[in-house]
């Protein structure tokens, strides 16, 4: 590994961008075509950023009630500098996983730059999230998690009935999906995306700060949807990945089926593909 240099370098789909982190030692941030995308330091169990914080307590919920963390296997759709799955592999070191990323120099380069395990414990495939859903095995994982972005926008193809059809396929019974969903102060895409969740999956659910679960911003909403059950308020479970979300740096809040589902209602449409043009709508 030649580790880490400072710079601006090309890649197959624009530029990366490396910066050293002034305030964390040994820290990194990496910038995707001028967007924040990534960080890293030394400790692959420190995540600087929060939405990051808010998937991993999100899934740690749902694993260690739900799931054989000694046989989980997670696909990451959406690499940026793997951050999230140097995380799972120290949270859970038998684990197998799988970062799709788009950009085959960006993968080449943070396997260059950072420590990431090598395979079967963690293993880079360059591709599209939507072609590599679509090829999925049924019963093939036990979390996938979405965290694609072009700039600072999801592709609408990986937020549609059929991208999340193939998803459950893929997913064993008691599967995950967790999402990063960038959105406005009027949450019509994040309400869209669940009301699309809630149509393939059981049970749907959110973590977010509570001024963008308000409708006050710009940010991001973490959302889940599972056929094997997700944190109901008021039990053991939820109690827990409460207290975990609310000693972050910034507070973050956790609602249940219930809750999202009179949330979704409020303007969310389920988003289809459009046959044979690549692109989606919403009915």
């Amino acid at each position: 590994m030649a580790g880490p240099v400072a710079g601006r370098y090309v890649t197959s789909t624009g530029e990366v961008e490396l910066r050293p982190d002034p305030y964390v030692a040994d820290g990194w941030e990496v910038f995707v075509n001028g967007v924040p995308s990534s960080h890293i330091s030394a400790d692959p169990l420190r995540l600087e950023y929060e939405y990051m914080r808010w998937i991993a307590a999100g899934c740690e919920a749902v694993i260690d009630s739900r799931l054989d963390a000694s046989r989980l296997r997670v696909t990451h759709l959406g690499g940026g500098a793997c951050s999230l799955a140097r995380y799972f592999a120290a949270r859970y070191p038998s684990a197998r996983q799988t970062v799709v990323e788009i950009d085959a120099e960006l993968a080449r380069l943070v396997r260059e730059w950072f420590d990431l395990p090598r395979a079967p414990r963690l293993k880079i495939r360059v591709g599209d999230a939507r072609a590599v859903a679509d090829g999925f095995r049924p019963g093939s994982r036990d979390v996938v998690i979405r965290d694609v972005f072009v700039g600072a926008v999801t592709p609408r193809p990986v937020t549609t009935m059929e991208f999340l059809a193939a998803v459950r396929r893929g997913l064993g019974p008691s599967g995950l999906y967790v999402a990063n969903c960038g959105d406005h102060a009027d949450l019509r895409l994040a309400r869209s995306e669940l009301r699309t969740m809630a149509t393939v999956f059981a049970r749907v659910g959110v973590i977010a700060d509570p001024p963008m679960l308000k409708g006050r911003r710009y940010g991001n909403i973490v959302l889940l949807a599972s056929d094997g059950g997700l944190p109901v308020m008021g039990d053991g479970v939820s109690a827990q990945l409460t207290k975990q979300l609310l000693a972050g740096a910034v507070p973050a809040q956790y609602r249940d089926d219930a809750w999202t589902r009179a949330f979704m209602a409020a303007g969310g449409r389920v988003r289809y593909d459009d046959p044979g043009v690549g692109l989606c709508h919403e009915l």
